[in-house]
């Protein structure tokens, strides 16, 4: 089925398989249920420790004295990564709200957050990527990791982003993109199919959950086509910064 054909029968894809638009949201869900008590083991074991790298560098991104009463939005940012090291670097008047569709999730960032001494400056909320329970120009920055390829309806997502951000607000996307060093691929493709997916039995008792996780990320749009997207949602001076050969991406995009 092609991608226009999928779109126009309300169809979409989880992982290779082609799903009912309207189930992907749960399927999704059921996925995030599963692997929610050891998502950050398996980020490290998965990615080396690299995780944490890029998510530094991400969150270094985001200028958080830039304005008075800074307003920040983390989505499907569940167990706090992003928005932990986004409260490290702000003022203790900064607003900084993590946004997940999935309590599980949720509930280890809350957790993390108490452990952290942080549950005073990071607010958790449950609520849809796609419909952000936030007024128009709200928040001064947005961001999502490890997110966007596991909405259903991107392009809805991406408007959102835009809707709550300020004029002069700034979007931030890390997500996994498309290896282009030579050589690096087809290691890379070897280990994300065979070695993620026993890890993943082994650490978390099921496979499965992780097989989809790479499956997702070979989904996912190359860096150019999702720049597109973005620049779709009426963001302007769109960019995007290849890390470790392309294994992921950070892309960005402004409002005004």
């Amino acid at each position: 089925m092609t991608k226009s054909n999928s779109n126009r029968e309300g169809s979409t894809h989880f992982g290779y398989s082609e799903v009912p638009l309207s189930q992907k949201q749960h399927l999704v869900d059921d996925v995030f249920h599963k692997v929610a008590q050891r998502y950050d083991v398996m980020n490290d074991l998965m990615s080396g420790g690299l995780h944490r790298l890029w998510k530094d560098i991400f969150a270094g991104k985001i200028n958080t004295r830039s304005k008075q009463n800074f307003r920040h939005l983390d989505v499907a940012g569940g167990t706090g990564d992003i928005a932990f090291r986004i409260a490290q670097q702000a003022s203790r008047n900064a607003e900084i709200i993590v946004l997940d569709i999935n309590g599980d999730m949720l509930d280890v960032g809350r957790d993390r957050a108490r452990e952290r001494g942080l549950s005073d400056r990071v607010e958790f909320t449950q609520a849809n990527a796609e419909s952000l329970p936030f007024p128009d120009e709200h928040f001064d920055s947005y961001t999502i990791a490890f997110g966007i390829r596991n909405v259903p309806r991107i392009d809805v997502a991406l408007k959102e982003a835009h809707r709550v951000l300020k004029p002069g607000g700034r979007f931030l996307c890390l997500e996994f993109s498309h290896v282009t060093v030579p050589g690096l691929d087809k290691i890379y493709e070897t280990y994300s199919f065979n070695v993620i997916p026993a890890v993943g039995r082994f650490v978390a008792g099921d496979a499965e959950p992780y097989r989809y996780l790479v499956e997702s990320i070979r989904k996912f749009p190359k860096a150019e086509e999702f720049e597109s997207m973005i620049r779709a949602a009426s963001f302007r001076r769109t960019s995007f910064e290849r890390l470790t050969g392309g294994v992921v991406a950070i892309h960005s995009g402004w409002k005004f």
